[in-house]
């Protein structure tokens, strides 16, 4: 039984297996290799995937869609015609077309398959992508992330060493780091990091607003759906010319007039330097996660379509001092590892085995009750049990104590992100646990999280006095609040003026132990977050005298603890 890799990516996917060779890259039905992440509902109410149904996303905008990768996990509707779909059924029906491409060119069934997906996807993600592979008619038992793919098919040339690899993946849709170590045969996943919402669309749409601002044109009046759609492949194509020219002309035909913009590849870059920065902050999270430098790396392994434009390489070889491997093709190179994964699955004779470990992308914990500086207990810390980049499997256990007299149940909320506060992360589930009721602080639980190396996520609590226990076993997390959703109430907070705290200073202060706090693990961050809680209970206070000696500790403190990452 062959089992495929398939590589479902924003703008391309793209399906593989293993032969005796090597991995194989299987052509879709128009002799490509790359089949674009489209589809759509043709007249005759028929679906087409890929190439047709990109070239209808111009002509039919209302009857296609595409990049719907960026909304996995999510309840998002997307319409085509009068009908809807989730990201995971329009995402199934581009795996379909991809299992009958191989079956095709195998000659026979295919009912297994391993999927990539990006690093930084949340189980919630992860879950809804082996959903799609399910529904496409296939046993997806393994998920591999995408720079891991990357690295194993890169691992095939560099067997030689041990080597310490950066993967910079920036796909269509999604930027992932990822940092990995290959040594006696054992791919080791040391820390990842990663943007959803960051990649080589957004470089597209950089250019279409750019020409939108010369022509003092919005997306509403150059002339409806259809137009911006033309508009916005014109500057996938002005991206794509800048790979052999420093300055192309974007052409836009408005009716009866042409409209053009002239940019070199100097201000293509210049307005890309916000998008850049974004880039520069993952990498930054990953080296500190896994407590190395820049010039720890043996090896940057660029990966992903976006990262063939002239300044993304001249960006990472100005960052790590270094250039680049990119000997294997970046659009094809986590399918082919995917196909080495399926190959490894299958226990191919001709494939000496390889062992992978994984991290859990994102911290795993629950809210808890802080005291605060006048008595009173503040609800709705967050309290991290397994953090991001964790070796799993994993298992943590940690002691939870009663805040009030005779409190005879405590709730234990499963949360997972980075945020400080519980609402600012990811709800996955809970557990009421009854407790005899007793003074407070003289009753408490355990609370196990254990992290499997599939992503099933076991919490078990355990009452200390009784014995007691209760358990709750979450499958790939099936939260509710989306990446983009906690991304906006972040934004809404911190755009909320509380006295004395409008004081730019104090604010200042604030939004950079928040980042510091997101940044940090361990002993760093309870100590970010002690900070925080000293702070934010002098301004309580609103002495001004007390909050300028304050600022100045805190300021000291976070310059050390700033040092340390760097």
């Amino acid at each position: 039984m062959t089992i495929i890799g398939i590589d479902l990516g924003t703008t391309n996917s793209l399906v593989s297996y293993w032969t005796e060779q090597g991995p194989v890259i299987i052509p879709n039905a128009l002799g490509q290799s790359l089949t674009p992440s489209a589809v759509s509902i043709d007249e005759n109410g028929e679906f087409v995937i890929g190439q047709i149904a990109l070239e209808r996303q111009i002509t039919h905008p209302g009857m296609s869609a595409s990049a719907f990768k960026r909304y996995m996990g999510t309840q998002k509707k997307l319409k085509l015609g009068d009908q809807e779909f989730l990201p995971e059924e329009l995402s199934a029906l581009l795996i379909k077309a991809l299992k009958e491409d191989a079956e095709h060119a195998l000659g026979k069934p295919v009912h297994e398959a391993v999927i990539s997906v990006p690093a930084y996807f949340n189980d919630l993600q992860r879950k809804a992508t082996k959903r799609a592979g399910e529904l496409a008619g296939l046993r997806v038992e393994r998920l591999i992330s995408e720079p891991t793919a990357a690295a194993i098919a890169y691992g095939l040339h560099l067997r030689d060493a041990d080597t310490k690899f950066l993967v910079f993946d920036l796909g269509g849709g999604t930027f992932d780091v990822s940092i990995l170590e290959l040594f006696d045969e054992v791919m080791e996943v040391r820390a990842v990091a990663g943007n959803n919402y960051l990649g080589g669309e957004d470089f597209t749409q950089l250019l279409v607003d750019l020409f939108l601002r010369k022509h003092q044109l919005t997306a509403d009046t150059i002339g409806g759906e259809k137009s911006y759609a033309r508009l916005k492949k014109q500057a996938e194509l002005a991206k794509k010319a800048f790979l052999q020219n420093k300055k192309v002309t974007l052409s836009f035909q408005q009716e009866d007039n042409l409209l053009a913009m002239d940019i070199t590849l100097d201000e293509f870059e210049q307005a890309a330097k916000p998008l850049l920065q974004k880039l520069r902050e993952p990498i930054e999270r990953a080296l500190s996660d896994a407590k190395l430098k820049v010039r720890d790396m043996d090896a940057i392994l660029l990966v992903g379509g976006a990262t063939r434009l002239p300044f993304i390489r001249s960006f990472v070889s100005k960052l790590f001092g270094k250039l680049a491997y990119a000997e294997v093709n970046p659009d094809e190179v986590v399918a082919a590892g995917a196909g080495i994964q399926a190959g490894l699955k299958e226990r191919h004779i001709s494939l000496k085995e390889v062992i992978l470990t994984d991290v859990c992308p994102f911290t795993l914990g629950t809210s808890i009750s802080v005291r605060k500086a006048h008595g009173l207990q503040e609800a709705g810390h967050f309290f991290p049990i397994i953090e991001r980049n964790t070796v799993i499997p994993a298992s943590r256990v940690e002691k939870f104590y009663t805040v009030s007299d005779n409190q005879t149940m405590i709730k234990v909320d499963i949360l997972q992100g980075e945020g400080r506060f519980a609402k600012d992360n990811i709800y996955l589930g809970e557990l009421n646990v009854p407790i005899p009721p007793r003074p407070a602080g003289q009753e408490g639980i355990n609370v196990r999280y254990t992290y499997d190396i599939n992503g099933l996520l076991e919490v078990e609590v355990t009452v200390i006095s009784s014995g007691a226990k209760k358990s709750i076993t979450i499958e790939k997390n099936p939260g509710e609040m989306t990446s983009e959703e906690i991304a906006s109430r972040i934004e809404r907070l911190s755009a909320i003026k509380i006295h004395p705290r409008e004081q730019q200073e104090n604010k200042w202060i604030i939004a950079r132990g928040e980042r510091l706090f997101e940044e940090r693990i361990g002993d760093e961050r309870k100590d970010v977050a002690a900070l925080l809680k000293d702070f934010e209970d002098v301004l309580d206070k609103q002495d001004p005298k007390m909050i300028g000696e304050q600022r100045k500790i805190i300021l000291a403190a976070f310059e050390i603890i700033e040092a340390k990452g760097e």
